[in-house]
């Protein structure tokens, strides 16, 4: 089997719209996709009204913590996802950059986190069909 695909998202601090999508690509795809999630000033931990949005959904990310961005992650990843983090987030040639403009969640309540997890939610059901239709 060639080697997976892998896909990195980054926003600033990997406590709200980085974890849902890794924990989106990570339910939906399985092991067939590699899931990386960074941030380029990370957070303590992540937000909890993102923990009980995507609770809601039947995807624990409770046991996630933010991570910091690092160029190894970057060089590991086929497709690198921005979420907000302008030009903290180096450029490597040969990695296919997407810029996701999405609202932070951060200091929201529930419902306004439920609307920015729903569209995560329909952006990573087309990045799967995109990923597995080029594979």
């Amino acid at each position: 089997m060639a080697n997976k695909p892998s896909v990195l998202f980054v926003c600033v601090h990997n406590a709200g719209r980085s974890q849902m999508a890794a924990g989106y690509l990570s339910h939906f795809a399985g092991s067939t996709i590699e899931v990386r999630s960074a941030g380029s000033a990370p957070g303590d931990s992540i937000n909890p009204v993102v923990v009980e949005a995507m609770l809601e959904e039947g995807i624990d990310i409770s046991d996630q913590k933010p991570k910091v961005l690092t160029t190894d992650a970057i060089q590991a990843s086929d497709v690198v996802i921005t979420m907000g983090c302008g030009d903290a987030c180096p450029f490597f040639p040969g990695r296919r950059y997407l810029d996701w403009k999405l609202d932070d969640p951060a200091g929201e309540g529930l419902d306004a986190v439920r609307t920015i997890r729903q569209e995560i939610r329909q952006r990573i059901e087309g990045l799967i069909a995109e990923i597995q239709s080029s594979s």
